[in-house]
């Protein structure tokens, strides 16, 4: 029944935001005949142009992939985080509630404060950066606008074709003999690639919020350790950055069958680079 589900929405009419990103070029292997949207083709701070795309589409879905995701820059840009991870996805929804469309629309583990070690889907948010309180913004939005939402909170995310901890992690270890790593923030790394892989079963399911992650739970460190050979530990007080991050931002999935386990993950993140390259 799931893989018949999963089939169906592949073969769907799809609208990616944020096709030209990170987590975007993930989707688009997962959904080769979707709509692909960068910001050059439509701003998703534009209520006007979104709306008429997604009326003149006529999607089955949209799938927001769009995000300012620089933690410490949201602090400087707090007025562009809003617009682009706030209120941008409340255009989405808005459009979607008109065409019928579902909306799948990522957002993050730093909307919780990190001070439980573990969060379910129905905890109560309490960010604690400009981003967490600005991905907040966009569910409560999105629940706004349309009941037909499918909200994806994920963690920790690292693939091809972006920015990210693993990239910047190798970059640093080439360049000094030792890397400081914090060791004592506790989450789940996400491959972006398995996390694309999920969402058609995602769409299939009913309305909510789910969390997505690779299984496994670590520091940053650890994740480090499994890269590079020359991570060396410290504390966030020893490494202080402009925003916040939570210190236990573990996301339990209670609705889905989990995803294999990070240390995996990584392991084909590190041998498909060396393939491409």
């Amino acid at each position: 029944m799931v893989v018949a589900a999963i089939k169906e929405v592949i073969s769907q009419k799809i609208l990616i935001f944020g096709a030209n990103g990170m987590l975007g070029h993930a989707l688009m292997e997962v959904f080769p005949d979707a709509c692909l949207l960068g910001h050059h083709d439509v701003e998703i701070t534009d209520e006007a142009a979104v709306r008429k795309v997604i009326l003149q589409e006529q999607p089955f879905a949209v799938i927001n992939a769009a995000a300012y995701t620089d933690v410490d820059g949201c602090e400087d840009n707090q007025d562009l985080a809003d617009a682009v991870n706030g209120h941008a996805p409340g255009y989405l929804a808005a459009a979607c509630s008109e065409t019928g469309a579902i909306l799948v629309h990522y957002s993050t583990d730093y909307i919780f404060d990190g001070s439980r070690i573990d969060y379910r889907e129905d905890d109560a948010p309490n960010p604690i950066s400009a981003y967490g309180r600005s991905k907040l913004l966009g569910e409560r939005s999105i629940q706004k606008y349309t009941r037909n939402f499918r909200i994806i909170r994920t963690s920790w995310l690292f693939g091809h074709h972006g920015k990210n901890f693993v990239e910047t992690i190798l970059a640093l270890s080439s360049q000094m003999p030792k890397v400081k790593v914090v060791n004592d923030q506790i989450g789940k790394p996400t491959y972006t690639v398995d996390l694309a892989r999920k969402t058609p079963e995602i769409i299939s399911r009913e309305p909510g919020i789910y969390h997505i992650t690779n299984d496994g739970t670590c520091s940053w460190y650890e994740l480090a350790c499994a890269v590079i050979p020359n991570a060396v530990p410290c504390s966030t007080a020893e490494f202080p950055r402009k925003a916040k991050r939570p210190n236990y931002s573990v996301l339990v999935n209670t609705k889905t069958r989990p995803l294999r386990h990070w240390k995996e993950a990584v392991s084909e993140y590190l041998w498909m680079k060396e393939t491409m390259t």
